[in-house]
C-alpha cells in the first residue's frame, strides 16, 4: 500500500489530498527523525543553560516578558493548549482536519520546533488510525498562526477535547483509548510548537487549489458546449490571436477550447455568420472566454506555488537552529502569504462564475440564443405552460451575486489581539474559507451552465453535431441526467452534475481530448 513519507521539504498538494480524502498512510523519513531528535537536544541544552527562550521559560504573547519557573514548564504548555482551544462554529470537515494534521506533522518534521520525536509520531498515529479532532471552523485571526484550530487538534493529542473516531464523536481520551494510542504529556516548548503555525488556513487552501485546478477545465468544457448550443463563432479561438498576447493561461484555455470543439458541426466562422445575416462576432461571454478563464488559470498556478511553499515551511515560533545552538523568535506564523493568495484565488473563481452565469442567461433568452426555444423548453407549443430552465438561471444568479460579496478581501482587515501586542493579524483563515465557499458555489454555477448547454445541444440536433471533446462530456452527463422534455424538479439534475465535477469523472471524460493535462 502506498505510504507518504514526510520530511518537511517535499510534500505536494497531491499528497495532501491523498491523505486528507483517500486516507493514505503517513510515516516520517529517517532523515526527518534525526533532525527532530537533534532539535530536541538543542532545545534541552538551552533550557539547561538557563537561556531565555520565548514560550519555554517565558509566557506567551503580551506575557512574553514574564519569566516562568522550571517547575511550571509542563503546566505552561498544557495551559496554553487548554486556554487557546476557544474556537466556535460548526466543525471543520474531516478532510480539512486530516490535511491540517498532516501539514502540522510535516512542519514539525523539518526539525526546527524542538519537540520530542514521540510527540510527532503520536500525531501521525492519530492520522493513520483515523482519530480526527473536532475543530471548530471559526476563531483564528491567522497570527500567531491558527492558534485556536491547532489547539483543538492538540487537545486530543493530550487526551482531552473531542474527536471523531469510526463515525462516533467521543471525548479525546475515549477516542485515543479506542484507537489504542497513548496520549502524550507536553514538555518544554511542545505546546507552542503544536499550536503556532498556519496549518488550518493552509489545509483549506491546499484542498481548494486542488479543486480549482479540476474546476477550471470543467468551466472550459461548459464554455465550449455553450458555444455550440449558441452556434458560436470560432474565429476568436484562432491561435494567432492568442500568440499575439502570450499570457500562458489564455493560450492554454484557447487551445483547450479548440480541442474540445474539434469536429463540431454547430460552430461557424465569422464569414459564415455574415452570410447568414448574423453578427460576425460573439458577445464577450463567448468571444472573450480565453481572456477571462486564462487569467484564472494563471491565478491558480500562482496560488499553487505559494501554497506548496507554505506546506513545506517552518511556521512556528520560536525556531531552533542546531548548527549554532540558537533559538530565535520571529514571525513565520503570520498568515499573510496565505491570506493575500486566497483572496486572489477568490477573485479569480468569482470571475469563473460571473462569465458562466452570463452564458446561461443567453441560453435561456430567445432574443439572444440564436433560435433556441425560450428558457430551453423542449416543445414550442408548451410556452407558458412550462418554465424549462428559467429558475435554474435564478439559482446561478443568486450564487454569482453571493460570490461577489464573499470576494471582498479578508487580508486587508486586521483587529489587534493580545492587548495590542499582536497588532496586525492576517485573517488568513477567513480568506481561505471564503475562497472554498466561492469554489463550491462556482461548481454549482458551472453545473447549471452544463445542463443548459446540453439542453441547447439537444434542441440543435443532439450529440452527433458536437465536437469530440464536448461529446464525451455530453455522453457522460446524459447517462445520469436525461434531456428535459417536460418540467420536473431540477435540483437533482444539478446535484448529479456537481457530483461528476467533484468526483473527477467529468475531468477524466474530457481529458483525452485536451492538448494539455488537466
Amino acid at each position: 500500500m502506498k505510504k507518504i513519507l514526510i520530511d518537511g521539504e517535499n510534500l505536494t498538494i497531491t499528497d495532501v489530498v491523498s491523505v486528507a480524502r483517500n486516507h493514505t498512510k503517513v510515516d516520517i523519513s529517517p532523515k526527518a527523525k534525526i533532525n527532530v531528535e537533534r532539535s530536541r537536544q538543542t532545545l534541552e541544552r538551552l533550557v539547561n543553560q538557563k537561556k531565555v527562550v520565548y514560550g519555554v521559560t517565558t509566557g506567551f504573547g503580551a506575557f512574553g516578558n514574564i519569566t516562568i519557573p522550571m517547575k511550571n514548564v509542563r503546566e505552561l504548555q498544557t495551559n496554553l493548549i487548554r486556554s487557546h482551544a476557544a474556537g466556535v462554529g460548526k466543525p471543520a470537515t474531516t478532510d480539512i482536519v486530516r490535511a491540517m494534521m498532516l501539514l502540522r506533522a510535516n512542519t514539525l518534521a523539518k526539525g526546527y520546533s524542538g519537540i520530542h520525536p514521540q510527540t510527532l509520531q503520536t500525531l501521525i498515529e492519530m492520522l493513520n488510525k483515523g482519530v480526527h479532532p473536532i475543530v471548530p471552523e471559526q476563531g483564528s485571526v491567522g497570527a500567531s498562526g491558527d492558534l485556536a484550530p491547532l489547539s483543538h487538534m492538540t487537545l486530543v493529542l493530550i487526551g482531552e477535547g473531542e474527536a471523531e473516531y469510526k463515525s462516533q464523536t467521543l471525548s479525546g481520551g475515549e477516542a485515543m483509548k479506542a484507537a489504542g494510542i497513548k496520549p502524550i504529556q507536553l514538555e518544554a516548548k511542545e505546546g507552542v510548537a503544536l499550536n503556532n503555525g498556519t496549518q488550518y488556513m493552509t489545509a483549506i487552501a491546499a484542498l481548494t487549489v486542488h479543486d480549482a485546478e479540476r474546476l477550471i477545465s470543467i468551466a472550459e468544457t461548459a464554455a465550449a458546449l455553450s458555444m455550440e448550443a449558441l452556434v458560436g463563432i470560432s474565429d476568436a479561438l484562432d491561435p494567432k490571436i492568442h500568440k499575439a498576447r502570450p499570457h500562458q493561461g489564455q493560450i492554454i484555455c484557447a487551445q483547450n477550447l479548440r480541442a474540445l470543439l474539434q469536429g463540431s458541426k454547430l460552430i461557424m466562422t465569422s464569414r459564415e455568420a455574415a452570410d447568414k445575416g448574423l453578427h460576425p462576432q460573439d458577445p464577450y461571454s463567448l468571444r472573450c472566454t480565453p481572456q477571462v478563464l486564462g487569467p484564472v488559470r494563471d491565478a491558480i498556478t500562482y496560488t499553487k506555488k505559494i501554497i506548496e511553499t507554505e506546506i513545506n515551511s517552518a511556521t512556528d515560533n520560536p525556531l531552533i537552529f542546531n548548527e549554532n545552538n540558537t533559538c530565535l523568535s520571529g514571525g513565520n506564523f503570520h498568515g499573510q502569504p496565505i491570506a493575500i493568495t486566497m483572496d486572489f484565488l477568490a477573485l479569480a473563481l468569482t470571475t469563473v462564475g460571473n462569465i458562466s452565469e452570463r452564458r446561461t442567461a443567453r441560453l435561456i433568452d430567445e432574443n439572444l440564443s440564436r433560435g433556441l426555444l425560450p428558457f430551453l423548453i423542449y416543445h414550442k407549443d408548451r410556452r407558458g405552460v412550462e418554465s424549462g430552465f428559467m429558475a435554474l438561471q435564478y439559482t446561478a444568479a443568486a450564487l454569482t451575486s453571493e460570490n461577489k460579496a464573499l470576494s471582498h478581501p479578508a487580508s486587508v482587515d486586521s483587529i489587534p489581539t493580545s492587548a495590542n501586542f499582536e497588532d496586525l493579524v492576517s485573517m488568513g483563515p477567513t480568506a481561505a474559507r471564503k475562497a472554498a465557499d466561492i469554489l463550491r458555489n462556482v461548481e454549482h454555477i458551472v453545473a447549471i451552465e452544463l445542463l443548459g448547454a446540453l439542453q441547447g445541444a439537444d434542441l440543435r440536433g443532439g450529440s452527433a453535431k458536437l465536437g469530440k471533446g464536448t461529446r464525451a462530456a455530453y455522453d457522460l452527463v446524459r447517462r445520469r441526467v436525461p434531456t428535459l422534455k417536460k418540467d420536473r424538479p431540477l435540483f437533482r439534475d444539478v446535484r448529479e452534475v456537481v457530483a461528476l465535477v467533484q468526483n473527477g469523472e467529468l475531468s477524466k471524460a474530457v481529458k483525452p481530448f485536451l492538448n494539455l493535462p488537466l
